[in-house]
């Protein structure tokens, strides 16, 4: 029944693409199929063999488009799907538009969105991680996408200002629709960014409410401050973030992959990366990441992940790659080599891909 959803969904936006342009409005058809070999390993179960989708970033289609409202204000949409390109199946958990659903409004004092979003921390890892929050050298094997384990808030409305020397801001909320509560399960996010020239600096949070109608629990606070820099023969990244609280540092993989002894999340921990991105020639690009995590609580289960990793453009939209991470699990600390859209199964990994967009 969903697939069949989705096609008429497909269907319909291909029906509006088709229409007779306007100087007022506009609808773009985009994504990106990705698919790539992937050998998991140091999981107590053995090495995994797997052929799979969205290594680099989810496989998706999406559906985009502006009409023009007069006065330099437009209406604004964006609807994107994910999917598993291996399998055909839905991604996000059967979701139709599971990566991203919003409508709003967009003029000289910035936009306003509402529905399902990314968070501004969110947005702060993609931009200082070289992977892009994927591979297996994604930065999100270690440190949190955001507050609450999730790179999107659903019930979002979200504010974005215009750029103004250089400066940009936006401030999200996420209603928890409890019954009985405003504030619980409810999210905040915001972010601060700079950019000029070859230096980008993005300061990111996001804190989510644990709260339930019957019970109080400490919210999860995340703080990343991650900086860019363009050299010209090489981009160097770093980042530093402070994770507080019950669900702050969510692991990727909740099931022990190392041992049958129960794991807990950390509620106390700082996170370190710094990275290079090196382009040679036009088609070639060089990856290369640390990240330390340290674990401030009793259990002092600190890890650190190296990651190396290598595309090929063979066009503009065309690219291949092969991707290396390893994680250094100390005191029983159970972090895994994941991707963009996998918890992985081990201490390592290996990506082999192909990934295309349109």
């Amino acid at each position: 029944m969903k697939q069949k959803i989705l096609a008429a969904s497909i269907l319909a936006a291909a029906g509006m693409y088709a229409l007779p342009a306007s100087a007022q409005s506009s609808v773009t058809i985009y994504g990106l199929i990705d698919t790539g070999y992937v050998i998991e390993s140091g999981g107590a179960a053995g090495k995994v063999n797997k052929l799979t989708s969205g290594i680099s970033g989810g496989s998706r289609i999406g559906f985009k488009g502006s009409e023009d409202l007069g006065g330099g204000m437009s209406a604004v949409f964006l609807l994107e799907t994910g999917f598993q390109n291996d399998t055909g199946a839905l991604g996000q958990g059967g979701l139709l538009f599971g990566r991203q659903s919003y409508v709003g409004l967009n003029g000289g004092m910035g936009s306003v969105l509402v529905g399902r979003q990314y968070t501004p921390q969110y947005l702060t890892l993609t931009m200082v991680d070289p992977f892009g929050t994927g591979y297996a050298g994604d930065a999100a094997n270690l440190m949190p996408n955001t507050g609450n384990g999730a790179s999107r808030m659903d019930n979002t409305i979200k504010y974005t200002s215009p750029k103004v020397a250089g400066f940009t801001g936006e401030l999200a909320y996420g209603f928890g629709e409890t019954a009985g509560s405003t504030k619980a399960a409810s999210q905040i996010g915001a972010a601060l960014a700079y950019g000029n020239g070859p230096l980008n600096v993005r300061l990111g949070f996001h804190s989510r409410n644990n709260d339930t109608t019957t019970s109080e629990t400490s919210s999860g606070r995340s703080t990343l401050l991650g900086a860019v820099y363009d050299f010209g023969l090489l981009k160097l990244h770093g980042a530093y973030g402070i994770n507080k609280g019950v669900n702050s540092s969510p692991l990727r993989n909740t099931v022990n992959p190392y041992g049958t002894t129960p794991i807990v999340a950390s509620t106390d921990s700082a996170d370190l990366l710094v990275g290079v991105t090196v382009p040679i020639g036009v088609v070639h690009t060089v990856l290369a990441s640390y990240i330390h995590k340290n674990d401030k609580t009793a259990r002092n289960q600190d890890a650190d992940q190296i990651a190396l990793g290598y595309r090929y453009a063979m066009s503009k939209r065309t690219d291949l790659y092969a991707m290396y991470a390893h994680i250094y699990n100390k005191n029983g600390a159970p972090y895994t080599v994941g991707s963009s859209i996998e918890a992985g199964s081990g201490s390592s990994a290996w990506n082999f891909g192909i990934r295309h967009t349109f």
